[in-house]
């Protein structure tokens, strides 16, 4: 299995949803970068579920930093932090190793593996490794921002209520640490939203939009190495995405190139661009602008509606009733998912411009 992110920084990932633990392993990082527990804990707690439109299981996330960091900051050797799993209930997935959940990743994994992996909660390709991502991402995030480097992620849509866009992007950021969009009336309403889908036993998706500011010009590669691209792959990485556009993203396909160009300008000594369309990436390369990009993500499969599979055991089609925890929605547990998974490939680019050095303070 290919679990590693990264070139010049990378990203370990390991576990299974009801293992005993699980965890990540960060190799390549400079010494002397503050670790803040307080930082990681606090990044933890965005991800964790939030009442009635989340899932019952709550976990601590009282994670353990094993190795790869003395006296407060990271030593340079690799940095492996360990969760716990706690409040598991297995019994709950006895019957999945036979009948796959539609749109789950349990069918493709059963063909990849030959009926031998973890089913048990999703195994290796549940939501709950996120959490190990995001206290790796945690440290990422705290190295940017010693450096001026701000990310922010808000639900942008769910269902058919929109937040606002991003107006004044360092504050905005600013406003996400408390709230997950930028409008509470919007939040408001997705909540209400949520909870009238998960008394029908049905689940809901939405979009997710990101900002990065203060990210350095001439950053990424041209071609296959681009940060559109690097970006992009560390994002799919979450589950239950399936799409990630850059500033106009798909809506170039209706303009004209007058419309579509950003222009150039001088302003306080600096070059900047006048619109935003190309999310502050050209050639693959950062350009100054802040980077805007959105995620979709898709409703959770897990839904307490009767639906239709198969049976691997006796080849027969099958109907199928869900038992155990799920989401009604998981785009507002995936904002902080997205957050890290930015900062790492941010981080990993960073050091590849700049060398591994650039991030000590």
């Amino acid at each position: 299995m290919k679990n590693t992110f990264g070139n010049y920084v990378s990203v370990t990932l390991f576990g299974e949803s009801h293992g005993a633990e699980i965890g990540v392993v960060m190799d390549g990082l400079a010494p002397g970068i503050p670790v803040d527990e307080n930082f990681i804990a606090e990044k933890l707690k965005k991800r964790r579920p939030s009442g009635v439109i989340s899932t019952a299981r709550v976990e601590e996330d009282k994670f353990r930093i094993v190795s790869g960091v003395f006296g407060g900051v990271t030593t340079g050797a690799p940095l492996c932090i360990l969760i716990p799993n706690k409040n598991v209930n297995s019994k709950d997935y006895s019957l999945l190793s036979e009948t796959p959940r539609p749109s789950h990743a349990d069918f493709a994994a059963h063909c990849k593996y030959h009926g031998n992996q973890d089913y048990r909660g999703g195994g290796h390709f549940s939501g709950r490794l996120t959490a190990a991502l995001v206290a790796a991402g945690a440290i990422a995030q705290s190295a940017l921002l010693a450096k001026g480097i701000k990310i922010g992620t808000h639900i942008s849509s769910i269902g058919e209520i929109s937040d606002r866009w991003f107006e004044d992007f360092d504050s905005d950021v600013e406003r996400l640490k408390e709230n997950p969009t930028l409008d509470p009336i919007a939040w408001h309403e997705m909540q209400e939203y949520i909870k009238s889908v998960a008394k029908e036993g049905d689940s809901v998706g939405g979009i997710l939009e990101t900002a990065v500011t203060g990210m350095p010009k001439g950053v990424g590669e041209p071609w296959f190495d681009g940060v559109e691209g690097v970006i992009a792959r560390a994002i799919y990485a979450i589950p239950a995405v399936k799409g990630v556009e850059f500033g106009a993203g798909f809506g170039f396909g209706k303009m004209r190139g007058s419309q579509a160009n950003d222009p150039f300008a001088i302003r306080n000594g600096e070059v900047v661009t006048l619109t935003n369309n190309n999310g502050g990436i050209n050639g693959g390369i950062t350009n100054g602008m802040p980077i805007i990009f959105r995620t979709a993500v898709k409703p959770t499969p897990s839904i307490f509606i009767e639906q239709q599979t198969v049976n691997l055991k006796t080849m027969m089609d099958e109907k199928l009733s869900l038992k155990g925890r799920h989401d009604p929605a998981i785009v507002h547990r995936a904002a902080p998912v997205v957050d890290a998974m930015t900062a790492i490939a941010l981080l990993d680019m960073l050091c590849g411009r700049f060398g591994t050095d650039y991030l000590i303070p």
